[in-house]
């Protein structure tokens, strides 16, 4: 008989085994944890001004979005693309990028014009419709300077350049990339 008792030979091998799979579970979970704070970012949209794309008016019923934040560490921002920026007041938000820096934006027709002309929209954004208000009201085009004209795709309800001018490279952290829930709305999120 071993000393030490019965069954003690089997213990010390179970534990092993049960220590390396926390080990590795924590291993993992760090990691995780790591990506996510270093690449992505989860909010709720509690504002209509982004629907249909986006929707929802409280934490309680606002769709759930996944940033992504790595893409834009290798290229800028595009047209069309739903970005997730902080106001100056410290407010996150997501807009979609209509224009880009150096671009004048005007808008005829609830059309987008950039230096005059008319701006082709992707197949999926053909039923938004832009309202000329604020800076755009006075049918002059305006100057995106270095930053970037965002709207909102509800743009009779949307607090965006229109108001409060460019939004800033520094301002823009992440590109609006996967609705997670409510579970009817799981999807990415188009351009």
């Amino acid at each position: 008989m071993k000393p030490g008792g019965p069954g003690k030979g089997r213990l010390r091998p179970f534990l092993r085994r049960v220590f390396r799979t926390l080990e590795r579970t924590f291993a993992i979970a760090g990691v995780v944890l790591v990506t996510y704070y270093v690449g992505f970012d989860l909010s709720v949209i509690v504002s209509g001004s982004m629907s249909p794309a986006l929707q929802g008016t409280s934490i309680a019923d606002g769709d759930w979005v996944l940033t992504e934040r790595v893409s834009y560490w290798f290229r800028e921002p595009r047209r069309w693309e739903v970005v997730a920026l902080q106001k100056a007041d410290g407010m996150k938000v997501m807009k979609r990028i209509v224009g880009l820096p150096g671009e004048a934006v005007s808008l005829k027709d609830s059309s987008v014009l950039i230096n005059g002309e008319a701006t082709e929209r992707p197949a999926s954004l053909g039923y938004l419709k832009y309202y000329a208000y604020g800076n755009l009201a006075h049918k002059e085009p305006v100057t995106c300077g270095l930053g970037y004209y965002v709207l909102g795709d509800d743009s009779k309800d949307s607090e965006d350049s229109r108001f409060e001018g460019p939004a800033k490279r520094g301002q823009v952290y992440g590109r609006a990339w996967l609705r997670v829930w409510p579970l009817s709305r799981i999807g990415f999120v188009s351009p």
